[in-house]
């Protein structure tokens, strides 16, 4: 029923001046329509993301987006470069390289957007 429908991301914010420049300028999301008030909704590779303004913003305490990347030190790197700061979790079994966490082939790295939504990088 849905299998070959594109599904989209959205994430609510509490500023959206805010949350643009940090989605646009710290992670390089391309602005897809911004004509309205209370949503922007942004390009991601074949994906988009719609960041709307609402109330509950920041209180979901488990990850809210995922970007798979090839390179994820490199991205971490970047990212750290535009003051993006990563959140360490203790996980069994996980062991850590700087801001990655490492669970044999695959890695993750976790940061929060302006208002505390979770966000996740994973390569492997």
């Amino acid at each position: 029923m849905l299998g070959d429908k594109d599904v989209m991301a959205t994430v609510a914010v509490k500023d959206l001046p805010t949350a643009r420049k940090f989605y646009e300028s710290a992670l390089g999301l391309e602005v897809a329509d911004a004509s309205g008030s209370e949503a922007i909704t942004f390009k991601s590779g074949h994906s988009t993301l719609i960041v709307y303004r609402s109330q509950f913003a920041g209180t979901n305490k488990a990850t809210a987006l995922n970007w798979k990347v090839d390179d994820i030190a490199a991205t971490v790197a970047a990212l750290r470069g535009k003051g993006v700061t990563f959140e360490h979790y203790d996980f069994p079994g996980v062991t850590r390289e700087g801001d990655v966490h490492v669970m044999g082939p695959m890695k993750s790295a976790w940061f929060k957007d302006p208002d505390g939504n979770i966000i996740a990088l994973m390569s492997g």
